[in-house]
């Protein structure tokens, strides 16, 4: 069975990789900042393309448009990849990677990509708890 996403479900999964990525793109302001370093566009992107590569690549293993606010297996996933995927990218074109950053990055990109799912899960929780009391509510009313 081929199954489709509709118009919403892909809006919400590009709506979750843009907070996504705007996290990634938080902590490397943050990081710049806290080091003393400029916070202009040459210097974010310099500091941030290899955690936003691997985050791409994240979403691509995870799949996580398919369930882009489950903790796990997709924000779990995408978190792993970003911060291996853009610690591995530093490494490689000579940026390194001291112990202290490998767990900041690890701690904090865990905060973000995994602290908002569970923000978000919560409140569609919460919503669906509070729309079924509600309709349970009517249902009883109505009764004769």
């Amino acid at each position: 069975m081929n199954r489709q996403n509709t118009p919403s479900q892909a809006a919400g999964a590009v709506g979750a990789f843009f907070v996504d990525a705007v996290l990634v793109v938080l902590f490397v302001m943050i990081g710049r900042r806290s080091h003393g370093e400029s916070v202009d566009l040459a210097g974010v992107v310099h500091t941030g393309w290899p955690f936003l590569v691997a985050l791409v690549v994240g979403w691509l293993v995870s799949l996580a448009w398919r369930r882009p606010l489950a903790i796990w297996p997709t924000g779990v996933v995408v978190w792993a990849v970003t911060v291996a995927g853009g610690l591995g990218l530093r490494v490689l074109t000579g940026e390194g990677a001291a112990i202290a950053f490998v767990i900041v990055a690890t701690v904090t990109l865990a905060l973000f990509l995994l602290g908002w799912r569970a923000i978000e899960g919560f409140r569609v929780r919460r919503r669906a708890a509070r729309a079924a009391a509600e309709a349970e509510a009517n249902g009883a009313s109505a009764a004769p």
